[in-house]
């Protein structure tokens, strides 16, 4: 590989790194809170917490990697053709191959790590999460107790706690018990501790009250020092959690068990997630080509109405969406999974044309203009609405 060739990769895998990085950062951080419950309402331990939320972040990383990619490489170009670093490649008679190989490499190396992640890391990790999720929900505290909101436990029977003091005990405790129909139970009680044994689930409230009402009876109030309310009845079982197609490796998806109750239901989706991990692979090598034809020539700013990068990435994300809307309609259509593969194929296409016909891959004239015309409205708008009701200084 020339000198250039490697200034060019090395420049490149920095932005994609960098983006990627912070890309992935952001996502596991909003995992992190979504899943702070499992901490604070289950009593799981910090290292099964953080598994949980590391074990998400495979999943979208064939999502990411793309974007991260087509940002990297138009940022280093569009940098370098600022710079008149393109132009002085131009003028040396570099070719364009000079520009390409580079990119083409890192984009390739990018495709295989995607295909590696969505075949044998993501199923392992969500499978992992599965049983994890399922752990944490085995905890009776987790699946029918949580602090300040009504948990619905089955048909009729509600509870609800109001806090949870430091000691471990309930306080607070209210539950609602209609599921029969001829009489409506309310428990209410001072404190309360969940007893949780082997084969014994109960909340043993204290200091409280049972409000019982009947039809054509008067309302009876029933006072208690300690009551114990069943829940064995309502804990999760402990059978293993159901796995997806999206859960099983690629050697699973191409020879299920036959046994398999998924399959079974819905055969079909099996073939999609198959033809799925066989295409998301595709779309790093799609966008870095599109990359290439959107911000790879040498070329004055003041030529281009809109910057390369925004191009690149609004092409992307229109080519993104497609391979979406064919994957969720491919189940039982075989022309929906043929569009799975001609999309990113088609994309390509296109990009490769317009690599090899020397010319730039851009919106159209009218669609940018439309789009910087709505920026302006918008800006405007915001303008308007910041300072419009400013009222000017001085004396009534």
């Amino acid at each position: 590989m020339k000198v250039v060739e490697r200034y060019i990769l090395r420049r490149a895998f920095g932005v994609f790194a960098s983006a990627l990085f912070w890309t992935l950062a952001m996502v596991w951080v909003s995992q992190v809170l979504a899943r702070i419950n499992l901490v604070t309402d289950s009593g799981q331990s910090a290292f099964t917490f953080f598994q949980v939320a590391t074990m998400m972040l495979p999943s979208v990383v064939p999502i990411v990697v793309p974007f991260a990619l087509i940002i990297g490489i138009t940022q280093t170009l569009s940098a370098m053709n600022q710079d008149s670093e393109l132009v002085v490649l131009s003028a040396a008679g570099s070719s364009r191959r000079t520009i390409i190989r580079p990119i083409i490499l890192m984009a390739l190396l990018a495709s295989v790590f995607v295909f590696i992640v969505d075949n044998g890391l993501n199923p392992l990790a969500r499978e992992r999460f599965r049983v994890l999720l399922a752990s944490a929900n085995a905890d009776l505290i987790s699946s029918v107790i949580q602090e300040g909101s009504f948990r619905r436990v089955e048909d009729g029977l509600y509870v609800q706690i109001s806090q949870r003091l430091p000691d471990g005990r309930l306080g607070g405790i209210f539950v609602a018990d209609s599921r029969d129909p001829k009489t409506e139970l309310n428990y209410y009680a001072k404190t309360g501790v969940i007893l949780d044994k082997p084969g014994e689930n109960v909340l043993l409230m204290q200091e409280g009250i049972i409000s019982r009402k009947a039809p054509e009876r008067p309302a009876s109030l029933i006072r208690f020092d300690s009551y114990g309310f069943d829940l064995s009845a309502f804990a999760p079982s402990e059978k293993a959690p159901v796995m997806f197609p999206k859960d099983r490796p690629l050697s699973y998806l191409l020879d299920p068990n036959p046994n398999d109750t998924v399959l079974i239901e819905r055969p079909d989706y099996y073939k999609t997630e198959l033809n799925n991990r066989f295409t998301e692979w595709l779309y790093p090598l799609v966008f870095a080509l599109i990359a290439i034809a959107s911000a790879g020539d040498a070329r004055s700013h003041r030529e281009a109405r809109l910057h390369p990068m925004a191009t690149a990435i609004f092409i992307a994300l229109f080519v993104r969406w497609a391979g979406f809307t064919v994957a969720n309609s491919a189940e039982g259509s075989m022309l929906f999974s043929v569009l799975m593969y001609v999309v990113p194929l088609g994309a390509a296409a296109v990009a490769i044309g317009f690599i090899r016909a020397n010319k730039t891959l851009e919106l159209p004239v009218s669609w940018v203009e439309s789009l910087l015309q709505r920026f302006e409205g918008l800006r405007a708008m915001i303008s308007r609405s910041r300072f419009g009701n400013a009222q000017p200084g001085g004396r009534a």
